[in-house]
């Protein structure tokens, strides 16, 4: 079985995203996040994994740079979208930049707009 630690990480990184909630994704179990409909990360039935959207050219420079953590993944992958292995050696704050890219991809403009207000305040304090 996965990593319940790495599992939870992305949960908590995905849901303090603006109205991003869980929902499981078909007939599976493990967990997805979406914002509406439309899906942005999922981690896989064994917990091992993660998948999320990425711009043009994002999939094959990671994978590229670091196949011990990246990796091109099933279905999905032609379309873009970028694995991440959660039983790997994982740069956190990596992970939640690319989370975070993947959320933008899919928010509304006011979402996003929210999140750069959010961590503007951040930058503040």
């Amino acid at each position: 079985m996965g990593d319940e630690n790495a599992v939870a990480r992305v949960r908590e990184i995905c849901l303090s995203l603006p109205e991003a909630v869980e929902k499981p994704f078909g007939g599976h179990t493990a967990p997805s996040f979406r914002i509406g409909d439309k899906l942005f990360a999922m981690t896989s039935e064994d917990g091992r994994s993660l998948t999320f959207k990425a711009g043009p050219g994002v999939q094959q420079a990671l994978v590229a740079s670091d196949p011990e953590r990246f990796f091109v993944p099933p279905y999905v992958g032609p379309k873009g979208w970028v694995g991440a292995r959660l039983d790997a050696d994982q740069d956190w704050a990596e992970i939640a930049e690319l989370l975070e890219d993947s959320y933008r991809m899919i928010a509304p403009k006011r979402l996003s707009g929210l999140l750069d207000r959010r961590r503007a305040g951040d930058a503040e304090n």
